[in-house]
């Protein structure tokens, strides 16, 4: 009796190193499943982004609006008869001393 419960001991010890130490091991499991997560959260992030560019890409195809609206933001572009007014803010008075 004594001896089988020796060598359950030992079975159990040798199945805890596994578990603990050994390949594939809880420590491993849980960095793995935490880079899961991150993945998907970059992966949803992702295609939220896609879907933003796939929406203006279709408005760039089917519309002159969002043409337009590029147009003035990046290259500061106006219509024809539009009068373009630009406003500069005032620096700051340096104190005189």
């Amino acid at each position: 009796m004594k001896l089988l419960v020796a060598v359950l001991l030992i079975l159990l010890g040798l199945l805890q190193y596994r578990l603990w130490f050994g390949d594939s091991n809880v420590r491993e499991v849980r960095a793995y499943q935490q880079r899961i997560e991150e993945l998907q959260q970059e992966a949803e992030r992702r295609k939220q982004r896609n879907l933003l560019l796939e929406a203006e890409v279709l408005d760039l195809k089917n519309g002159l609006d969002a043409v337009e609206e590029r147009a003035r933001q990046d290259l500061g572009m106006i219509k024809k008869g539009e009068t373009f007014f630009q406003v500069i803010e005032p620096r700051p008075a340096k104190d005189k001393q």
